[in-house]
């Protein structure tokens, strides 16, 4: 089977030097004799840190000489969370932790802050994505300690990871529908489902930060956030229009075949309509049977209920845990596959016009007969723990936006 490429998506960063030497001991750590320092995940806005003092001297950081300096030539200075502003710039025990360090920009280029909006005491001006998260980038992290009277300033370097934003999941059957019987009446009944191609699915839900690019390159208003914030977080307000649009421009940025013409109506890789799902070989959104495999865990399915587990809190933010909005995509743990979010978060567009179940055996399923509403899977923030069941069905209007309704892609292996 030939590889087939997904999207490159922002992953992290790795720590590749330090100067002065040291031992680099993780992707993201660092030591000597004197400091042990962690770095967080890249992922949020800041870059952000665990320092120990490791030697049996006390150690003071400089603070005011402290920075982190991006590709762009960006220099931002440092101020710490979680320690109280008069402690900065004293002696630090050996054994003391300082919880974190949070950026505060001094040079903005121009779209990186925004303003929330509202006349409320709470509306801000705030930094949006200050760590570049895409391919080919670098940041140094500056910080100069002293210790004895003597001063030491490390530069910490580190190269941005990218990694493929899709997953194979490899044909197969399974029972699709509600295989507990404990369901809604359009979950049954259950049918047997086989593949006969493999297929990769986005490991996560499509962002903000992805979406917003598509946006820019076409001239499309950017959808509103609800003032949850955007960057790493699900896109919503989006349609099933929208969804596709941004399917076909992404098949051409990459010089694939649409995989949907003026109609909605799948292609071929001559640009013909089909309902073979296995022909289209663009970038499309799943079907209604694709998403289910593939959230039950394709041939590597243990049998959970929500997608990745028995337990919905593990692997999905519901109405229970969500704080009532959405949350970054990935922090939840993945299914058998490695897929995230599946259950909860945002409800995810499918191919397929809504319609009921047949208890007949298919192959290759695609429901081309046009209706009046697509469906969408998954719950969301808001749903209860059953909407979060990888059985649960939900339906929308093709102009349909909601803030709980977002997308993944997918893309048939050739």
């Amino acid at each position: 089977m030939r590889k087939v490429l997904f999207p490159l998506v922002f992953d992290n960063y790795k720590l590749t030097s330090v100067t002065p030497k040291g031992k680099i001991v993780g992707e993201r750590t660092y030591e000597d004799k004197i400091i042990r320092i962690e770095f967080d995940d890249f992922t949020g806005k800041y870059p952000e840190f665990t320092l120990r003092n490791v030697s049996d001297t006390p150690l003071t950081i400089i603070w005011d000489l402290c920075a982190f300096v991006d590709s762009e030539g960006r220099s931002q200075r440092v101020l710490t969370t979680d320690v109280s502003l008069q402690d900065k710039g004293k002696p630090i025990a050996p054994t003391m932790v300082i919880p974190g360090a949070y950026i505060n920009e001094k040079m903005i280029p121009r779209g990186s802050i925004e303003y929330n909006g509202g006349k409320s005491s709470n509306s801000i001006w705030f930094v949006n994505n200050s760590i570049p998260k895409e391919a080919e980038q670098t940041l140094a992290v500056v910080l100069t300690v002293e210790q004895q009277g003597r001063q030491t300033t490390y530069i910490f370097t580190f190269e941005s990871i990218m990694a493929s934003g899709g997953v194979l999941v490899e044909g197969g059957t399974f029972t699709m529908g509600d295989t507990w019987r404990d369901g809604y009446y359009d979950e049954k009944p259950t049918h047997k489902v086989t593949f006969t191609y493999n297929f990769y699915i986005g490991k996560y839900e499509i962002t903000f930060d992805e979406y917003d690019v598509f946006c820019e390159a076409t001239g499309r208003s950017k959808p509103d956030d609800e003032g949850w914030g955007r960057g790493n977080r699900p896109v919503i307000n989006v349609s099933w229009n929208d969804a596709i649009a941004y399917c076909n421009w992404l098949s051409e940025r990459e010089k694939l075949p649409k995989a949907y013409d003026n109609n909605g109506n799948l292609l071929d890789k001559d640009g013909k309509v089909t309902t073979d799902p296995s022909k289209v070989f663009g970038y499309r959104l799943p079907t209604e049977a694709e998403w289910e495999y593939a959230a039950r865990g394709g041939n590597k399915s243990k049998g959970y209920k929500y997608s990745g587990s028995d337990n919905v809190g593990d692997v999905a933010w519901y109405d229970s845990n969500s704080g009532s909005k959405t949350q970054e995509v990935g922090k939840k743990a993945p299914n058998e596959l490695g897929i995230y979010d599946m259950s909860g978060n945002v409800w995810e567009w499918c191919s397929d016009w809504y319609g009921g179940y047949s208890s007949s055996a298919q192959t290759n399923p695609y429901n081309s007969t046009a209706g009046s509403y697509r469906v969408d899977r998954g719950g969301s923030w808001g749903s209860n723990a059953t909407g979060a069941r990888v059985a649960d069905r939900d339906f929308g209007m093709p102009t349909y936006t909601s803030y709980n309704l977002g997308f993944r892609i997918c893309r048939t292996v050739p």
